[in-house]
């Protein structure tokens, strides 16, 4: 992986990292998740403006990955109600690159070196091992964690699809901005069923959430998209899932969610494989 697609990849991360925590954070969790996921919108319709379409033989992938994205947010919602962004956050992107990497090799034929792989699984290993993370009572949660592995399934599953659909579309940021497109028009749809008032205060007293969150989340996933057509997908949605390190410093010190040695053994271990990964062949 060369070093312009690995501190891209980072840089996505962070910003990842960043819009969950603004999620989390905030008192209504669909209001946050609906105002990042059609915020997404105005910076897509912007990009198409300046990228070509995709290739017609990329439309049936496209389509599975809305799909894949809908179940993807729908689960981390759900998970977000149930446990603390530094439990639910990590177990769903740490179950994420173990999935595609073995997919990736075994049913891909995609060739990873050894050093790849041992990346890859440190990485993977770091980040479910805060599974084991307690609540604040002591007790586990598990009923967050097992919807937090669902919400991995989706996220390993759109990866691929994505990732896929990218490199056949011949235009990854276009490919992605037509998915943010669709996706932002079924959450509408969604808010306007459930809870349509959602949708006034998008634009009025929850602008920032809908500008910064979304902003944040379209620039991440399209440098993920793109980065997706620059090295092997298994590679790039391990090291995207580094964005936990960020997400626990966010957990910590922003949203006091408590800190213990497990929460700091998975983010030492995440760090290692993300070194190891950076000097895979």
């Amino acid at each position: 992986m060369s070093t312009t697609v690995f501190l891209a990849v980072i840089g996505a991360a962070l910003l990842h990292a960043c819009w969950n925590a603004l999620v989390k954070g905030g008192s209504d969790k669909l209001l946050g998740i609906g105002a990042v996921i059609i915020g997404h919108v105005p910076f897509a319709l912007v990009c198409l403006m300046f990228v070509p379409a995709p290739k017609p033989e990329s439309w049936l992938l496209l389509c599975a990955g809305i799909v894949l994205h809908t179940g993807y947010q729908f689960f981390l919602l759900h998970s977000y109600k149930l446990g603390d962004l530094t439990q639910v956050y990590p177990i769903a992107r740490g179950s994420a690159p173990l999935l595609v990497a073995l997919f990736s090799v075994m049913v891909l034929q995609v060739e990873l070196s050894k050093l790849e792989v041992l990346a890859v699984t440190v990485i993977g290993l770091g980040i479910v091992s805060l599974g084991l993370v307690r609540k604040a009572d002591g007790q586990r949660n598990l009923v967050a964690a097992v919807s937090a592995l669902i919400t991995g399934c989706f996220i390993a599953s759109y990866s691929l699809v994505d990732g896929t659909g990218a490199r056949i579309s011949g235009s990854p940021v276009g490919f992605y901005s037509w998915l943010c497109i669709a996706n932002g028009i079924v959450m509408s749809i969604y808010i306007l069923a459930v809870r349509p008032k959602i949708l006034k205060q998008l634009v009025t007293s929850h602008v920032a959430l809908f500008i910064v969150g979304g902003g944040a989340s379209f620039v991440a996933y399209a440098t993920v998209t793109w980065a997706f057509t620059q090295a092997p997908i298994a590679l790039v949605t391990a090291l995207r899932e580094t964005s936990i390190v960020f997400a626990l410093l966010i957990g910590v010190f922003f949203l006091k969610e408590r800190i213990d040695l497990v929460k700091v053994f998975a983010s030492f271990t995440t760090l290692v494989g993300a070194l190891l990964l950076r000097f895979g062949k």
